[in-house]
């Protein structure tokens, strides 16, 4: 989810240098939305006593 977040902040960054504000702006919003989502996941998570996993 931080990931996906990353990748649409990278994006309204580069759309903001080219002067796409409507993408940047949307892409930013996208982001937030993301972050937001991925600190719920991770406070469920943690309040129901399952930590993420670590991989391999």
């Amino acid at each position: 989810m931080l990931h996906w977040a990353l990748i649409f902040f990278i994006v309204a960054l580069v759309a903001a240098l080219l002067g796409f504000r409507g993408v940047a702006g949307l892409s930013a919003e996208f982001g937030w939305i993301f972050v937001v989502v991925a600190i719920i996941f991770l406070a469920v998570g943690v309040l129901s006593g399952h930590t993420p996993s670590l991989g391999p």
